[in-house]
C-alpha cells in the first residue's frame, strides 16, 4: 500500500502526479490519500507529526519507508522506481536536472509566501503591500528565467520529460494566481503540455475541483 499525506493543490501534488506518471499506483498500490486542510487541527494529530519533522505535507509511506519533503520524495521515487525520469550521476544532463529540481523550491517558496499573505491572512491581520509587491516581482523574475532557458524545447531538459518537470507541476498551477502568464508564451505552452499528459490528468481527477483559491487572480494590495 502507498499512503500519501496530502493537501489538495499543494506541493504534495508533485508526488501524486509522479505516482501516476510512473505507474507505481498500479505496481505497488492501492493508494490511500490522507487529505488535510492547511491549519486544520488534523495536521497536528494522527501520523503527520511523526512522519514530517516540520509537520507539513507531503509525507509518504511506501514499501515500509516513511519520508517527507516533496523534492526528496520525488528524487527517491525516481532513483528506486523510475530511473528513466531522472538523470544519472556522470551524465551530461545531471547538473541541469539537479538545478531545476531545486529551482522548483526557490519558486515554490515565493508562492507559499504569497499564499500566506494574500490567501490565508484574515482580518484584523493585513498583508504588507511592500512585501507582497517585492515577492510578486521575485516570482515574476523566476518565471522570466524559466521562459528564457526553456527556449524552443518541449521540456526543461534537452533529453525530454523528467522529474524536474514534475516538480514544476504545482508551481505553474499556482503562479498565475499572482503573475499572469500572458507575457510568457513559452511557459504558457509548457504549462499546456504538462496539463495534456494523461498522468497529470489522472492526478487532477483524483484532486477534484479546485477549492484552494477563492478568486482567479490576487492583485497586490494597495498601500
Amino acid at each position: 500500500m502507498i499512503r500519501l499525506h496530502h493537501v489538495p493543490y499543494g506541493r504534495s501534488f508533485r508526488v501524486l502526479w509522479l505516482l501516476e506518471e510512473t505507474g507505481l499506483i498500479d505496481r505497488l498500490g492501492p493508494l490511500e490519500i490522507v487529505a488535510y486542510r492547511i491549519g486544520a487541527p488534523e495536521m497536528r494529530e494522527g501520523d503527520l507529526p511523526r512522519l514530517s519533522p516540520a509537520n507539513r505535507i507531503p509525507a509518504i509511506e511506501i514499501d515500509g519507508l516513511e519520508m517527507s519533503e516533496s523534492g526528496a520524495i520525488v528524487e527517491y521515487l525516481v532513483e528506486t522506481h523510475a530511473p528513466e525520469l531522472g538523470r544519472a550521476p556522470g551524465t551530461c544532463e545531471r547538473p541541469a536536472y539537479l538545478q531545476w529540481i531545486h529551482y522548483a523550491e526557490t519558486q515554490a517558496s515565493l508562492i507559499e509566501n504569497l499564499n500566506l499573505q494574500l490567501v490565508f491572512l484574515r482580518p484584523p491581520a493585513k498583508p504588507s503591500p511592500v512585501v507582497a509587491k517585492l515577492t510578486v516581482a521575485r516570482l515574476r523574475q523566476t518565471l522570466a528565467g524559466m521562459e528564457a532557458r526553456l527556449g524552443d524545447r518541449d521540456w526543461l531538459l534537452p533529453g525530454g520529460f523528467s522529474a524536474a518537470d514534475v516538480m514544476m507541476g504545482f508551481n505553474l498551477f499556482a503562479a498565475p494566481y499572482y503573475v499572469p502568464l500572458d507575457g510568457f508564451p513559452r511557459l504558457a505552452a509548457y504549462k499546456a503540455r504538462i496539463e495534456a499528459r494523461p498522468a497529470h490528468r489522472r492526478a487532477v481527477a483524483r484532486e477534484g475541483p479546485q477549492r484552494f483559491y477563492a478568486q482567479d487572480f490576487y492583485p497586490v494590495p494597495e498601500g
